[in-house]
Parts: structure tokens; sequence; C-alpha cells
């Protein structure tokens, strides 16, 4: 069952229309940055000018947008802010997962991420870098994209029940994000069985181009994989590292498992 929003668009039946559009436009700010205008926005959301309008004064008087007078146009407002580093706060893993990272970065010479089920998504938990490794781009706590395509989570993926794994990539999609991604359920799966057998996920290029990950699951004391340890490089170098930093994930996995 579906109803028409004011922008006649089909919105599932038990969903709040002017709650998705109000969202959509939250996104569309956040994505053209500071000092978008309100017809710039209208045009990227596909909304009427007038609704758009409300839909910016709503979030602007809800703290979510603000109004940039000087740029005449809006951007993110400090509500995000406080969301985010209340995300940040229920993600946050004990510190024995992140001494367990910094083990695994020492050990690879990469950065390192540590991901988890939460509901629904397959999101990034924790994050250990340096400098000479940083992390890469937008894969930071909260992310929770594109498990097809990264390491973690496929080896995510791979352990979930069969009907469970069905029901998230039917949500999620299989989208192209390079020329190397994996859009073809058959060979995902194929690649899946793999990461079972040998208990090691990779990627090449699938999530960005230039970039390779590797990851590895974490279990729990009855053998269910709860997480994943995953190491991200430039490509060359996990050419020439391969093997350092499938022993660098491993070994952070086994520093979360059971004791």
């Amino acid at each position: 069952m579906t109803v028409e929003t004011d922008e006649c668009r089909p919105v599932p039946g038990g969903l709040v229309g002017s709650v998705q559009r109000a969202l959509r436009v939250l996104e569309a700010v956040a994505s053209a940055g500071d000092g978008v205008t309100a017809k710039a926005v209208a045009r990227r959301c596909g909304f009427k000018l007038s609704t758009t309008y409300h839909l910016l004064g709503t979030l602007v008087h809800e703290g979510y947008l603000v109004r940039l007078p000087n740029a005449r146009g809006y951007g993110l407002g400090y509500q995000v802010a406080g969301l985010h580093q209340r995300l940040h706060e229920q993600l946050l893993p004990s510190p024995g997962v992140t001494d367990a990272l910094r083990h695994a970065h020492r050990v690879g010479g990469t950065a390192v991420y540590f991901s988890v089920l939460r509901d629904a998504h397959l999101v990034v938990a924790d994050v250990v870098d340096s400098p000479r490794a940083p992390r890469v781009r937008p894969l930071d706590v909260g992310f929770h994209e594109a498990a097809h395509a990264t390491a973690f989570g496929k080896v995510l993926l791979a352990f979930l029940p069969a009907d469970r794994r069905r029901d998230y990539l039917a949500g999620a999609g299989l989208h192209r994000l390079t020329g190397r991604t994996i859009t073809r359920l058959a060979d995902l799966e194929e690649q899946l069985a793999r990461v079972r057998a040998t208990g090691v996920a990779d990627e090449i290029e699938e999530f960005r181009p230039d970039l390779a990950c590797v990851a590895a699951p974490v279990r729990d004391d009855r053998g269910t994989v709860v997480g994943a340890v995953a190491a991200s490089a430039p490509a060359p170098y996990f050419s020439a590292h391969r093997d350092r930093m499938i022993e660098a994930v491993r070994q952070g996995a086994d520093l979360l498992g059971p004791c």
C-alpha cells in the first residue's frame, strides 16, 4: 500500500512522507556544503520551492540547519554534531577493542577498523590509524554502507544466516562503486563462500580505486561471528604486504575473541 505525497512520489504505507522529505533536504544540504540555496536544494530533491522553504525553515528552527546570510544559503546546524557525538558514544567499544586495533595497526602498518552488526546495519564501531597510515574516508565510525564492496562487510555478510543475508542485500543493493565492484549476487555469494572457508576477506579496488582492504572475523565464546577487524591500504602496499596485513587482522581478531 502506498500514499501520494504532495511531491507526487509514492511513500510506503506506515512511513511519514513529510519526515522523509525533511531528511532528504538535510542530506542535500550536507552534500552540497555551506551556502547552498533553497532553489538548489529544491532542484536536488525534486521538490516544489514552496515545500522546500517550509522544510528548510523547520530544520533551521530545530537546529539541524543554519541560515547563512553572508553566503545567502544554508548549512548544517549544530544539532547534527550532537547526534554524531551521541552515535560515537553509543558505538564506543571497550578499551580492549582499541588495544587490539592498536596492536593490529603496529603489526600491519595500516589503518585498522572494527565493525559490528548493529540492528540491521553493518557499521564501523572503532578505527585506529596514524599520520603515516591514515584512515580512508568515508570509512569512519558510523559508516554503514557498501558491505558488498568492503572487506569487513564481506566478513559479516558471509557469516550471517542465509535468509538474513538475502534480506540485507535486497534492501542495500549491490551498487557499482568502481569498475571492480561485484554487482551480481551469484558472484558475491561465491566470494562469501571462500570467506567462510578461509576465514579472511579481501577487496582490491572494489570500494575505491587504488585502495585494498583485508578483514578477519571476531568470534564470541560460542563461535558466533560478532564483528570483524579490517585493515586498509593503498593497493600497491597491499600487493607488497598482503601476508603482513592478513596476519595483522587475524591477530587483532584473536585478541578480541574468547580467552
